[in-house]
């Protein structure tokens, strides 16, 4: 299983349900479910998310807790276990493990018939990150009350993160305000409509793919439609920009670096005799590779520039970084493969396949080891493929418990290996 393996009980490997308290309190997952249903409700964009905040603060300090909210306004990070930022100033005390959430939502409408449908026009919980943020508030409040009973042999720290989905993504603002001081590994989920609710997928190595995006503008003097010989065929050179520049551009990598450039926009022109002097191209350019991605840039410019040049035509590019792939650290992906296991046994657990979609989850992974897994959000037997950013999207809700049930057990596996 993409190198991760059921391992035995030893000396130097405590079984996650010896440790563990127990499933979900009915109080407690039915708090959870309501908490992400008004988040579904009350969508907020991202650097937006105050709503959303302050309603994650809230129960956190209720439950004895003392969260900070990220400099930049929205987000916050709180610790369990040890006083608020004991663990930056001292670098003799022990790597905490850090537990990720993004809590932020995406512009389109939801088109679901439900009682918790965004309220919100035009906004929506399409990404299931409310499912990650109940995910790790509810682990948050389980190792709260450990550590209250002095059970709990190691801190642990929630980051609530904003602005995900915001290229080059919220996690580099969070990290600037600190949230990695101290922390020796890094845990997330993503929900994964493809995966039964109960389950989880995993992989060592790459899980997602990189995701920078493109826009590049293309002019020359324009003319009649009459005359093409006699100015320059913008909307030709456009076209052929669209057509021409990923399959150059494929051919210059290794095919196995997964590099692909796929167009999202083109816009030239506003009458049909009349050839355009401008024309607009915007698009994604995302890849399985680390070496590749930093490649690519460099990569575009040449076949753009080549392109546009051969048919008479002017571009400027504008190449804005997104984010790396997220690559999973083979000890980070086996804690959570042998937390799953040992609280809903190792059938719970399956393969998942590198994703296209983009994750700024990588940018922690580029300071401290960590690893995400695949949250099962489907109904088990509902043989509906429903995809992530559409406005029908919706999880089966006990994802949610098993979502706190696997980062409980990781925190408590992770102190006991020491």
């Amino acid at each position: 299983m993409n190198q991760l393996k059921s391992r035995a009980a030893d000396t130097d490997d405590v079984p996650a349900k010896e440790l563990f308290p127990g499933a979900l309190p009915d109080p407690l997952r039915g708090e959870l479910i309501a908490f992400r249903r008004d988040l579904h409700m009350h969508p907020e964009l991202g650097n937006q998310e105050f709503r959303t905040t302050a309603a994650i603060k809230d129960r956190l300090e209720r439950a004895g807790l003392r969260p900070r909210v990220l400099d930049i306004g929205t987000g916050l990070v709180c610790d369990i276990g040890t006083a608020p930022g004991s663990l930056a100033a001292d670098p003799e005390a022990r790597p905490v493990l850090a537990l990720r959430a993004d809590i932020d939502a995406l512009p389109i409408p939801d088109t679901k018939t439900v009682s918790y449908r965004s309220t919100v026009t035009d906004r929506a919980h399409a990404c299931g990150h409310d499912v990650h943020t109940a995910v790790v508030l509810g682990a948050g409040l389980v190792l709260a009350g450990l550590a209250r009973e002095g059970l709990l042999p190691r801190p642990v720290r929630l980051i609530f993160q904003p602005a995900e989905e915001v290229l080059p993504g919220g996690a580099s603002d969070a990290i600037e305000s600190g949230v990695l001081d101290g922390v020796g590994r890094i845990l997330a989920v993503h929900c994964d409509p493809r995966v039964d609710a109960g389950r989880i997928g995993l992989r060592t190595g790459p899980i997602t793919s990189a995701c920078d995006r493109l826009e590049v503008a293309v002019d020359g003097p324009g003319g009649h439609t009459a005359r093409p010989h006699l100015t320059t065929d913008l909307v030709t050179a456009a076209a052929r920009i669209a057509v021409d520049v990923p399959a150059l551009v494929a051919r210059r990598v290794d095919a196995r670096s997964g590099l692909a450039v796929t167009w999202g926009r083109l816009d030239a022109g506003h009458a049909c005799n009349v050839i355009p002097q401008h024309a607009e191209l915007s698009g994604t350019v995302r890849c399985l590779d680390l070496d590749a991605w930093r490649r690519a840039p460099d990569l575009l410019h040449a076949a753009i520039d080549e392109t546009a040049a051969l048919h008479g035509a002017k571009s400027q590019i504008t190449y804005i970084r997104g984010v790396p792939p997220v690559v999973n650290e083979a000890g980070s992906a086996q804690l959570l493969h042998d937390a799953m296991a040992a609280r809903r046994g190792p059938a719970a657990i399956e393969d998942t396949e590198q994703s296209l979609g983009g994750e700024d989850f990588s940018w922690y992974l580029e300071h401290v080891p960590g690893a995400m897994a695949r949250l099962g959000v489907r109904p088990p037997g509902d043989p509906a493929r429903l995809d992530l950013h559409r406005g029908d999207f919706d999880v089966d809700e006990q994802a949610i418990q098993v979502g706190v049930e696997l980062f409980t057990a990781a925190a408590l596996l992770d102190a006991a290996r020491g």
